[in-house]
């Protein structure tokens, strides 16, 4: 074996070695992480921490039902707006742009993206708390939209340049116009990874604090409308967890479990349904 060949195995052992060991280093992070959520907010979920509540400071029990609710109206309001604002944006800078207005779109995304959300939470107050002079969870909802918007934007954008031109081709070679070759070939390929970017952008959105503190605010109790302070997982955790109560420390564990499962269980049920979707359309 040749001096040359000996070295070539040996760098391509230890790149191989290097690359194994931060594959198990980055899962094990993950993996000591999740557990130590599991471990300490599984021993203090009860059936109480569903139904009912948060009690007085310093008195024990309780739970937090208004704001699990909340969270997903936060959640449901902040995909309504940035979903199809997201989608519709992404789908013209890939299949309807030109040169110019799409790279200052593309940049202005990308420097959305990386604005800290509590600046979000403060153009939001600004723009829409302080005229009204409250909180709602309209606001709180806006401001994660605004986060939610640039991720859906270059998620779909790129998965739709990702779909090979022949397909294009094909459908405007048969007489199809551009837009019908996009809502009939295009989208349909590109599905599944719009879906995921999608499902990625809402679960980057749930956990976020900052914005809601400046919107949304927080409530003890159930808000009746939507135009009220309404509570929410990741405010009730802050809050909660800088506390004085231990009692309060449990049940920010057990909130952050709750949280993180949520949006597990969307991500299953959309890929189930994606899934589905493709079965059906193979037979």
């Amino acid at each position: 074996m040749s001096m040359h060949l000996r070295w070539r195995k040996t760098v391509n052992l230890v790149m191989l070695s290097l690359t194994g060991l931060c594959t198990v280093l980055t899962v094990s992070i993950l993996l000591l992480i999740l557990g130590y959520l599991v471990w300490n907010g599984g021993r203090s979920l009860t059936w109480a921490f569903f139904t009912q509540l948060p009690k007085s400071p310093g008195e024990a029990g309780g739970g937090m039902a208004h704001a699990i609710l909340g969270t997903a109206q936060l959640i449901g309001i902040a995909a309504a707006i940035g979903l199809p604002v997201g989608f519709i944006a992404g789908v013209y800078l890939a299949e309807f742009g030109g040169t110019t207005f799409p790279f200052v779109i593309r940049y202005t995304a990308d420097l959305l993206n990386g604005v800290p959300s509590i600046v979000i939470g403060i153009f939001a107050y600004i723009v829409i708390v302080l005229p009204v002079k409250h909180f709602s969870a309209w606001a709180g909802g806006f401001a994660l939209s605004l986060m939610l918007i640039p991720i859906v934007v270059r998620a779909t954008e790129q998965f739709l340049r990702s779909v090979p031109l022949s397909l294009r081709e094909g459908s405007l070679a048969l007489g199809a116009s551009q837009w019908r070759t996009v809502l009939s070939v295009v989208i349909p390929a590109s599905i599944r990874g719009i879906a995921t970017g999608m499902i990625l952008g809402v679960a980057r959105i749930a956990g976020e604090t900052a914005p809601l503190l400046f919107t949304s605010f927080g409530n003890n109790f159930w808000s009746s409308s939507l135009n009220q302070p309404t509570a929410s997982l990741p405010v009730m955790i802050f809050n909660y967890a800088i506390s004085p109560y231990d009692d309060w420390h449990r049940q920010a564990w057990a909130a952050g479990l709750v949280l993180l499962g949520l949006v597990l269980t969307a991500n299953i049920a959309t890929r189930l349904i994606l899934l589905r979707g493709s079965s059906t359309q193979r037979g």
